[in-house]
């Protein structure tokens, strides 16, 4: 049997984020995926190794690469528009589900029971989502400070917003994230050093 799953992922490099801000860069959904993934499977050892915790960091950052995959089929709704009211929050999910439910029916029925958790959320998974949730919000706040930082004045709200909504996730984890690793998103390149 072939499948047409893998081609169609391929096209994630072609989803666009922030579609209704002027960005220095554009940023598309298979790079914030990859980003997503690496922040999530950084707060799962940071929860592991300082807050007791007992999460697989390779399952966060799994759910993670897979977390934007219906936005393939879907494109990126902008923020403004998918939470300015319930009924249209509501709608979109349901749009994305069916997304999910038709990338689903492209993986090989042999591998279709270890997919589905990655395209439709599980208890199982409950805790590993909760950290997928929190990178996806700090990769979004890193956006917007790497936006600010070189001069594009567009991200200044959603910055202020973001970084409101991550200090609100209320995660030690989250918290410790932030303190050790987004101060050099204010740096240049030389600063870096």
């Amino acid at each position: 049997m072939t499948s047409h799953l893998f081609a169609w992922l391929g096209r994630m490099k072609f989803i666009r984020r922030w579609g209704l801000m002027h960005n220095t860069w554009p940023e598309n959904i298979q790079e914030h995926s990859l980003r997503v993934a690496m922040v999530a499977h950084t707060l799962a050892l940071i929860r592991n190794r300082s807050h007791g915790g007992k999460v697989s960091p390779e399952r966060a950052a799994t759910l993670a690469l897979y977390h934007d995959v219906a936005e393939v089929l879907t494109g990126d709704l902008p923020a403004p528009v998918k939470y300015t009211n319930p009924a249209i929050r509501d709608a979109y999910r349901e749009i994305e589900a069916s997304a999910a439910e038709k990338l689903l029916e492209l993986v090989p029925a042999a591998l279709r029971a270890d997919y589905r958790p990655l395209f439709f959320p599980e208890d199982a998974d409950r805790e590993h989502w909760v950290l997928v949730h929190a990178a996806d919000k700090i990769c979004a706040w890193i956006k917007c400070l790497e936006e600010v930082s070189a001069g594009n004045h567009e991200f200044t709200r959603a910055e202020k917003a973001l970084r409101e909504t991550v200090e609100g996730l209320g995660l030690p984890e989250v918290h410790e994230f932030v303190e050790t690793f987004s101060p050099g998103f204010r740096l240049t390149l030389d600063e870096l050093g």
